[in-house]
């Protein structure tokens, strides 16, 4: 609330000194100055300097210097995703798990200890494209951190009692999601759309995988993914670039491991020749789950950001079409957006969000007149500038923080991209005009042969979904997606 609003003018004046107003007009100042140049911040974000070099073995390492808090992050990224996986699906995401079940040199709850004592973080996991190491310590706690890493990034030992412990907790776990639509709806809307592709592939893993990965097949898995030739480690924080350099040279330097395995894969075929519903009953289900998608745009395609802009109308941020037409006008759902699932290779498109029962079908309608919609009437100037300055807005907080830029760097190596993706957001934002926006729906935005996920009580909703398309039924209770 502004000062005015609270106290008239003429009130103030009779209980405030003059220095006292001065001092608030002074405050006022530096206030509005303060928001001017975080505004010409965003409008001048860029990726602070860094140091990119290879170690002999090597592993790629980008060094970052950030002096504005005493603290250290650590992103380490490895080519062992779920894409790894093969038949084993969860091996990867159970193999990162076990890095932190012990070492040579410390057990899993040393590990525990010795972060928890000094407030650090470690924090392993895997996803489609790679697994990541994360960690974050103050400086003064380095000499200690560091030796933790470095045994648990190149000596785990995959403790074959946690191990199994973790299995039991994992299978548990997936037992859970089953009972929860939101939490397994994108894993059968990625087997439904990549199909044979490693991209279908569950990161967690089911029932029948996980309980069939030993030991031996975690071990086997990091000695072939976890290559020093396959990973890049990003450290930004308060440090000096060539005391760290030493340093890390120091700790992974002589790190052995064996060649990376090269593996050439084709990029997924997501084209449909019909739209197709598949419909995985929960037959207790008072809700109605559903995506609504197709084929997106790979990490590195060059539209991604007019395709982003356009995306945040649709359904990018709680002021979105499709929020405002499902939630704000019609109460059919309490949140309904959409987005695009980049991956390397390719990636999907889709619309999501629930419903009761009831009103599922109004639910898919309204969702698809607000997709026809956008390709029918397009986008003005008015709306064109209002998701440009949400976006632009939103952009530079995703990587304030030293360990946002931490994992920006393996990002960078991961998915094969550099600093002028985001030293010209901006620019490509403030570019963009509404014929180019226009452009870009018809060319990214699918509105034919789509693909329809549904869950929710099949006997309720069987009749009525099998109109949007050729009808496929599963039972969510049972294995595999």
């Amino acid at each position: 609330m502004a000062i005015n609003e609270r106290f008239p003018t003429s009130l103030m004046a009779n209980h405030l000194t003059a220095n006292q107003l001065k001092n608030m007009k002074n405050i006022l100042w530096a206030f509005l100055m303060l928001l001017t140049l975080t505004a010409q911040a965003q409008n001048n974000f860029k990726v602070p300097t860094y140091e990119k070099f290879k170690l002999k073995n090597g592993l790629t390492v980008y060094l970052m210097e950030q002096h504005e808090v005493p603290l250290i992050y650590v992103s380490a990224v490895f080519d062992a995703g779920s894409i790894q996986d093969n038949e084993q699906y969860g091996l990867a995401s159970m193999t990162a798990d076990a890095l932190l079940f012990g070492t040579k040199k410390y057990s899993k709850e040393q590990i525990e200890e010795m972060t928890d004592f000094v407030g650090a973080n470690l924090s392993t996991g895997a996803g489609k494209e790679s697994a990541e190491v994360s960690m974050s310590f103050a400086v003064k706690d380095a000499d200690k951190m560091f030796d933790v890493l470095q045994q648990v990034l190149t000596a785990p030992v995959f403790n074959a009692e946690e191990f199994a412990k973790h299995k039991q907790r994992t299978l548990l776990q997936l037992a859970q999601q089953k009972e929860s639509p939101r939490a397994v709806i994108g894993n059968y809307f990625n087997k439904f759309v990549f199909d044979n592709h490693p991209y279908a592939t569950p990161t967690g893993g089911n029932t029948s995988t996980i309980e069939k990965i030993s030991v031996e097949a975690v071990k086997d898995f990091y000695k072939n993914y976890y290559t020093a030739d396959h990973a890049a480690i990003a450290i930004v924080g308060d440090f000096k670039t060539a005391e760290m350099k030493k340093r890390i040279t120091s700790l992974l330097g002589d790190w052995k491991t064996a060649p990376g395995r090269m593996v050439k894969r084709a990029a997924p075929d997501l084209s449909f020749d019909k739209s197709r519903v598949l419909l995985v009953n929960k037959g207790d289900a008072r809700e109605t789950t559903f995506l609504i998608g197709g084929k997106g745009i790979a990490y590195n395609n060059p539209d991604y950001v007019p395709v982003l802009v356009v995306n945040t109308i649709l359904g990018g941020r709680f002021t979105s079409w499709l929020n405002d037409a499902l939630r704000v006008n019609s109460g059919l759902t309490y949140g309904a957006g959409s987005r695009f699932n980049r991956n390397k290779m390719g990636g999907t498109f889709y619309i999501s969000t629930f419903t009761k029962n009831s009103t599922t079908v109004p639910a898919i309608d309204m969702a698809l007149n607000v997709l026809d919609s956008l390709h029918r009437t397009g986008l003005n100037e008015e709306i064109l500038a209002s998701a440009k300055a949400y976006v632009k807005g939103d952009f530079p907080p995703n990587y304030e923080s030293a360990g946002a830029l931490a994992g920006l760097l393996t990002d960078m190596f991961v998915y094969g991209f550099d600093e002028s993706f985001i030293n010209t957001f901006q620019t490509k934002v403030d570019g963009l005009t509404v014929a180019q926006a226009n452009e870009m729906v018809k060319k990214y935005f699918p509105k034919e042969n789509l693909q329809f996920i549904v869950v929710g009580k099949a006997d309720e909703i069987r009749s009525k979904v099998k109109k949007y398309g050729t009808l496929t039924e599963k039972e969510i209770k049972n294995e595999g997606f």
